[in-house]
């Protein structure tokens, strides 16, 4: 969940990170950004904890489904916006490979191992191909930036990226490097963030709009409800064919058409919510990648070593209190002492591998 267009130093450790063009003319973040980031990665941590609760509850599962219908794709339309001024340029490909490549070979490398002794697989093969757990989005990240030229030269962007995550729930064979379906059918969301502009935000942040979204958000979560015996989550991880959910062919379209509109429709709620003001978690948004990469080690030590296995858990208060743990997890994940430890991780700098940019006459 990082960018490689933010400013150096703090910037950079944003996911997605960057400031739009005014923020950058002035050097400052903002805030209504840092804090939908700070927000989105914790209901991205808690829908991760919420998981192993999941066969024992349907108002868990309801809440699981409606979360998973928009914080993703919150991140990867915010990454999609700043995105907008890469043009592939020196700078800003160096910044693309320490930005997002290196954390991913880093992580993949790392999750490998750890997953070797929670998974109880030794053999478990280190590939760089295979996004494992939470990478698929460094390694999608990397390919839609370096694509973004492209769809600024397309005249219909967001419909052409639409057809194509539409084609890829009809192809099963397209195949698992770099976890290529999720790639592509979460590509709409990346461009559209690509075509927004400040303005287009303004408009879901008035006070009409967030009166509106409570019922929008009681309703989603109603048909959340209403559909957990019905229907699958996957839909929503938009990592598998539509064959392969064991749906016909045909179904694999129009599910693309009407997850991205219901997806679209609850982000454009989340963000009429978020705060445009600095707040005490504003500073730790530009800091979200940390939290991205490094919960899924709390997530999987978690069930290892028998954290749910206590019943109570699985009552509506245990449910209250493993919700109030992963948030607590996450955030303290942002926080500064820990990206001072892993910064050489997330955010590592190896300037002797690049060429020192030639200076040019005045």
């Amino acid at each position: 969940m990082a960018t490689a267009d933010g400013p150096p130093a703090a910037g950079r450790s944003d996911a997605p990170t960057g400031t739009d063009a005014a923020a950058q003319q002035t050097g400052r973040r903002d805030a209504f950004f840092d804090n939908a980031k700070y927000l989105a990665i914790v209901l991205v941590a808690v829908g991760h904890a919420w998981e192993p609760l999941r066969s024992d509850s349907r108002t868990v599962t309801a809440l699981y489904q409606l979360v998973y219908a928009f914080h993703m794709p919150a991140f990867i339309i915010i990454a999609g916006y700043y995105s907008r001024s890469f043009d592939g340029s020196p700078g800003r490909m160096r910044r693309l490979v320490t930005g997002v490549a290196l954390p991913y070979v880093v992580f993949e490398t790392a999750y490998t191992f750890f997953t070797r002794w929670t998974d109880g697989v030794p053999d478990r093969p280190i590939t760089l191909l295979e996004p494992l757990y939470l990478t698929w989005f460094l390694a999608s990240l990397f390919v839609w930036r370096l694509t973004t030229p492209v769809w600024k030269l397309v005249r219909w962007p967001v419909p052409v990226a639409l057809v194509i995550a539409m084609l890829a729930t009809m192809s099963p064979s397209l195949g698992e490097d770099l976890d290529i379906q999720r790639m592509l059918q979460f590509l709409p969301f990346f461009v559209l963030g690509l075509c927004l502009r400040p303005e287009h935000f303004r408009v879901v942040r008035t006070r009409r709009m967030r009166m509106l979204a409570v019922p929008v958000f009681a309703g989603a979560l109603a048909a959340a409800y209403w559909a957990v015996p019905r229907s699958t989550t996957a839909w929503f991880y938009h990592r598998d064919s539509a064959q392969e959910l064991g749906a016909p062919v045909w179904y694999g379209p129009v599910a693309t058409l009407a997850v991205f509109a219901c997806s679209l429709l609850l982000v454009a709620c989340f963000l009429s919510w978020v705060p445009g003001r600095r707040t005490w978690f504003t500073s730790l948004g530009a800091a979200t990648l940390y939290g991205y990469l490094l919960h899924g080690f709390v997530a999987q030590v978690s069930k290892y070593w028998g954290w749910y296995d206590p019943e109570w858990l699985y009552e509506p208060l245990g449910a209250v209190v493993v919700t109030v743990v992963a948030a607590v997890v996450v955030t303290v994940l942002c926080s500064a002492p820990v990206r001072r430890v892993f910064r050489w991780a997330v955010e590592p700098r190896p300037d002797w591998a690049f060429r020192t940019a030639p200076r040019t006459a005045d």
